[in-house]
């Protein structure tokens, strides 16, 4: 690369954010930065030093390693590193040594930290702690007027041609269960609407005979509204012109409708509302109704931009509030309990953290004082619970952690006993199921001082014996994150997920892994993954820097997974785990990727023993 100045700001224009910039000000950015030709093998830093600024790959290749030695990426060409430390405490967070020989810029720290505070583009970019702007969005209102078209649209787009039959039309409209349908060219641009109001005013009680085409029938070029417009847009619309349906177009093209009936509904979903009325259900069946709408209620908490933490506890809130109407039915079934009990659930509704794709993991704990024929009451007890969870879309545990199993429905003496022998003997075997069982919190029950006294003993026990606290460390980095060196991701490569990433298994998991540690370490009581990170870094099992990080990359992960399910449900399709990286904008991408550095660097700290993670 030749080293006058226009040579610079050509290579500038084709890298992210310098390209967003006015000329004038490229220019003077190109000025600042710093030539550094460097040979095969050269450390350009080490964790922890003062950085000296942004550094930015023009030719060569660099190598980046976490603070104990783990490859974290090859970077190659356009490719910035040292921007984590800069945007914490000015220390570098990892070691990069060059690769390859070659050409690398360099901007100053003071250039670099004006850039950010002036520019927009500059500050989302390079900052990595997404829970901030997340929280201010929330701020800004979760209601309906603020909420923009895009997150308020659901299901797949309902349309015709001209040429279509009115007949055939309104058939088309009872399939779909629509009350009305966009018209459109071959292309999918918007010509038209025709609503059943259209049918019933302008054939049936009108002039047209019900061989006319839709074409004759239809509003031409209906008022509609973009995707990034708000919902007061929507309502001032409605209101101005007098209509119930409102079409979304995007480059002219239909891309959805929303209709007063869509408003109304949205209105009326909540989960205190939800709760209210699983409450008063009389019966499974009518439960299922209930929770059949909480796909709808994830998209409106997603769009209304809740941070991650709100929008997993209120989900959850609702499976809690599921799960104890059916201890009641069950009880009011077989009679009252012959002995003190206890339900909780583990995994991601013990931790409080369910999303739009949710199994069933629950146990009983039942007093030592009941019979062998009480324990026949308690396993008829489970089964109609599970059921019943089942019937409203909380499926079968695939690995049978339930309740239903008579392993996890057994008396207090007897969970102590698992938890002695798992603590003692940490096979495999006892290393997935302590996982599970330390997720345990109290769903409902007569004597909730069964679990807590089972819990603080376990805590206790488990802590002490380092060997165990070894293994259980080892079991948390089984789930790694999903990262390729070449400042890629390692996607799927085969199957119906091929080129996808899985943002439970290699994202949110591997965190929840280490949130589980370090409340064992810590004898922490707290289950929820975010708690857990709070509660340690409080005790100073997880170091300030340490617990910043993981927190920050956290709460993009699961925003992420919980956006992706969101847009999965708008689009009418049942949500999964699973993101094409390809389809996130660059800087999300980035951003997202960064966040697994971080994860896969503390999860090299733990595996390194470090006690104070991230330091």
């Amino acid at each position: 690369m030749r080293d006058d100045l226009a040579s610079v700001v050509t290579f500038l224009e084709g890298v992210h954010p310098y390209d967003t910039l006015p000329r004038n000000d490229l220019v003077r950015v190109a000025r600042s930065f710093v030539r550094r030709e460097l040979s095969e093998g050269t450390e350009i830093y080490h964790h922890g030093v003062p950085l000296e600024g942004l550094y930015l790959v023009c030719s060569g290749a660099v190598e980046i390693r976490d603070a104990n030695g783990g490859l974290v990426s090859h970077l190659g060409p356009r490719n910035s590193f040292g921007e984590r430390g800069l945007m914490r405490d000015g220390r570098a967070a990892t070691t990069a040594r060059m690769e390859e020989a070659g050409l690398l810029l360099m901007l100053p720290v003071a250039e670099f930290t004006a850039l950010c505070a002036a520019v927009e583009s500059f500050h989302r970019f390079f900052d990595r702690s997404p829970a901030a702007s997340l929280s201010a969005r929330a701020r800004s209102g979760a209601d309906l007027a603020g909420m923009r078209v895009a997150d308020l649209l659901s299901g797949k787009v309902v349309a015709c041609r001209p040429e279509t039959n009115v007949v055939e039309a309104a058939r088309l409209m009872r399939a779909h269960h629509v009350s009305s349908l966009g018209v459109t060219d071959a292309e999918g641009r918007l010509l038209g609407i025709v609503t059943q109001r259209d049918m019933s005013n302008k054939v049936l009680a009108g002039n047209f005979p019900t061989s006319a085409e839709v074409g004759r029938v239809m509003t031409p070029d209906p008022v509609s509204l973009g995707p990034e417009a708000l919902g007061s847009d929507i309502l001032h619309r409605m209101f101005e012109h007098g209509i119930g349906h409102l079409p979304v177009t995007e480059g002219g093209r239909l891309i959805g409708m929303i209709t007063q009936t869509d408003l109304t509904r949205f209105q009326a979903v909540s989960s205190a509302g939800l709760i209210h009325e699983i409450a008063r259900a009389q019966d499974v069946a009518q439960m299922a109704a209930i929770t059949a709408r909480i796909p709808q209620l994830l998209v409106q908490l997603v769009g209304a931009h809740h941070a991650h933490e709100v929008t997993t506890r209120l989900i959850t809130d609702i499976a809690d509030a599921v799960t104890r109407r059916l201890l009641g039915m069950a009880e009011a079934q077989l009679g009252p309990a012959p002995a003190p009990w206890v339900w909780a659930a583990c995994g991601s509704q013990g931790r409080q953290e369910q999303t739009g794709v949710s199994d069933q993991d629950n146990c009983l704990i039942v007093d030592d004082s009941a019979s062998d024929a009480d324990m026949e009451y308690f396993r008829k007890f489970a089964h109609i619970v599970s059921d019943g969870l089942q019937a409203c879309g909380y499926v079968y545990c695939p690995g049978d952690m339930m309740a239903t199993n008579p392993r996890w429905c057994q008396r207090t003496e007897v969970w102590a006993r698992y938890f002695r022998s798992w603590i003692a003997t940490p096979n495999p075997e006892a290393q997935m199921l302590a996982s599970v069982m330390f997720d345990l919190r109290v769903i409902g029950g007569t004597a909730p001082a069964l679990f807590e006294a089972l819990q603080a003993q376990t805590l206790v026990n488990a802590a002490k014996n380092s060997i165990f606290v070894a293994h259980m460390i080892a079991n948390s980095l089984k789930h790694t994150p999903p990262l390729g060196l070449i400042r890629g991701f390692a996607t799927i490569r085969s199957g119906e997920h091929r080129n996808h990433i899985d943002l439970k298994h290699n994202g949110v998991v591997p965190v929840a892994d280490l949130a589980r540690v370090h409340a064992l370490r810590g004898r922490l009581v707290a289950v929820n993954t975010r708690a857990r990170l709070m509660a340690a870094r409080e005790a100073g099992t997880l170091s300030v820097s340490g617990g910043q990080d993981l927190l920050a990359a956290y709460d993009l992960i699961a925003q992420t997974r919980l956006e992706t399910q969101a847009r999965q449900i708008r689009q009418g399709q049942a949500p999964d785990n699973y993101l094409a990286p390809s389809a996130l904008p660059d800087f999300e991408r980035s951003h997202l990727r960064d966040a697994f550095v971080v994860v896969r660097s503390l999860q090299s700290a733990m595996g390194y023993g470090k006690a104070n993670l991230g330091q």
